[in-house]
């Protein structure tokens, strides 16, 4: 895993984890990472600071939340999170098509010209996600569980 502090077009400034430098790469180019705040998805590494302490210093000095973070990349507050989230949810729910537990099904079908090219949302099991990225796919997962919608 590396985490890289990345920024927007619009000048927001968040930390990300990726599996690997080649996975920010590979979902970098596809449009798959995006800002934290505004959901661009125009981002870039941001130039980030290692996070490196001798055993000696750190024993000396206790560490406080975000003691190490300037006021721009302060950790939000869970309301904020949750404001974010929200929104986040009311976007992909208003401009998407739920299709439940047939996503990676659907997203594949979308991917190979078989069905009309649209955003869909819904929910795939981690294998078959991992199949998809792999297949070239562009997936991302939401940062909440979409709700199940019913007849």
């Amino acid at each position: 895993m590396i985490q890289y502090s990345l920024k927007c077009c619009n000048g927001h400034a968040f930390d990300s984890w990726f599996q690997s430098a080649d996975a920010y790469d590979k979902l970098s180019k596809a449009g798959m990472v995006s800002c934290a705040t505004c959901g661009s998805t125009q981002v870039e590494k941001a130039i980030m600071t290692p996070r490196v302490q001798s055993a000696r210093s750190s024993a000396a000095m206790p560490r406080t939340e975000n003691s190490d973070r300037p006021e721009a990349q302060r950790q939000p507050t869970k309301a904020e999170i949750e404001r974010v989230l929200n929104a986040l949810r009311a976007k992909v729910e208003a401009n998407s098509d739920y299709v439940g537990r047939e996503f990676a099904r659907e997203a594949r079908k979308i991917h190979l010209g078989e069905a009309p090219e649209r955003a869909i949302y819904g929910e795939a099991k981690p294998e078959e996600a991992k199949a998809l990225i792999e297949d070239g796919v562009p997936v991302a997962p939401l940062p909440f569980i979409p709700s199940r919608k019913t007849n």
